[in-house]
């Protein structure tokens, strides 16, 4: 019974990434389409990079966060890495305020449109995490292009 704390909450973050997975699945969801998920990537963002086959246009190089936007045949996103785990979550906890689709892996994230997003989680693995946007403002879309600058020096 030692081992219970464990199980619950390894099943919790089960359960929650099948809620991540299930509201991914949204209408018009073709089990034809999925893919099998490659075990998540690793490395700096020029490696990440290299990956997808993205020139990163660097946005921001600093020690605890580097950032570049990206365009493929899929469409543009923002992919960045981060020193720490920490300085990773509470990015993404702020980015999300913006809404959009964020891909998740160890240290990176790449944000952009679902569409971009699923298709880059079939090359760097990763979990997918969404927002919407709920101000009520703007409504110009292009989630990427908020987030370019978002955190930049």
């Amino acid at each position: 019974m030692r081992y219970q704390g464990r199980r619950t909450a390894t099943a919790a973050s089960a359960m929650a990434v099948l809620a991540l997975l299930v509201a991914g699945c949204g209408a018009g969801g073709n089990s034809e389409d999925e893919k099998p998920v490659p075990e998540t990537a690793k490395g700096s963002l020029e490696q990440l990079a290299k990956k997808v086959e993205c020139e990163p246009n660097i946005q921001t190089d600093a020690e605890e966060l580097r950032q570049a936007n990206c365009k493929t045949g899929d469409g543009r996103y923002v992919l960045a890495t981060f020193a720490t785990d920490r300085g990773q979550r509470e990015w993404i906890n702020e980015a999300k305020d913006y809404g959009g689709a964020y891909l998740v892996g160890r240290k990176w994230v790449a944000v952009g449109d679902k569409k971009v997003v699923t298709a880059l989680r079939g090359q760097l693995g990763g979990t997918v995490e969404t927002s919407s946007h709920h101000s009520g403002e703007g409504g110009s879309g292009g989630d990427e292009e908020g987030h370019s600058g978002h955190h930049g020096s």
